[in-house]
């Protein structure tokens, strides 16, 4: 009897050791994904910076005059969600002139834009919810932190082009965009 006891006292014990062992590699397991995640996302951080992004279309963007005529057509590429507005045209080495960022807000409010990180030269159109073109930045300074470029009037939409665009196209103040998304 004794002996059966001490048989099955031996016997759950290594059943707890052979839990235990589980467990311990269950926590290693996780602890290495999670390591091994985090990495990967400080490396996708560092790799942006090597590796400029390219250009998406992902719609189209008219300027309308105030009488509704065609100024120019562009390819947009969206800045629709907080990580895309904070990153926007940063580390971009090139820009097409048939190409730019359309941000859109949350909400319509008095924007600031600054050139963190961004390497070209740009026009910044701040335009306001009846897509109306409420102010114009021209040759906004590549790498500049300094400058905060301001809408000074409610803006709903931000369009980054490159520097010169403007004034090529005569896109005014008090002139219109309108666009079409790709689904």
């Amino acid at each position: 009897m004794k002996k059966q006891k001490k048989l099955k006292k031996k016997q759950i014990i290594k059943k707890n050791n052979y839990l235990q062992y589980i467990i311990l590699a269950f926590i290693v397991i996780i602890v290495l994904l999670y390591v091994l995640v985090k990495d990967n996302k400080t490396n996708n951080l560092s790799d942006d910076k090597q590796i400029p992004p390219k250009f998406t279309k992902q719609g189209e963007l008219i300027f309308l005059s105030k009488e509704n005529d065609t100024l120019k057509e562009i390819d947009i590429e969206l800045a629709d969600d907080n990580f895309k507005r904070q990153r926007g045209l940063m580390y971009r080495e090139k820009m097409d002139e048939n190409q730019g960022m359309l941000f859109i807000s949350l909400k319509e409010e008095v924007q600031s834009f600054w050139m963190k990180n961004t390497l070209l030269q740009l026009d910044i159109i701040f335009v306001n919810s009846k897509k109306e073109i409420v102010k114009i930045h021209k040759n906004a300074k590549p790498l500049d932190e300094s400058i905060h470029y301001n809408s000074e009037k409610p803006a709903y939409y931000v369009v980054e082009v490159i520097s010169g665009f403007c004034d090529k196209y005569k896109i005014q103040e008090n002139d219109k965009i309108n666009f079409v998304l790709q689904k």
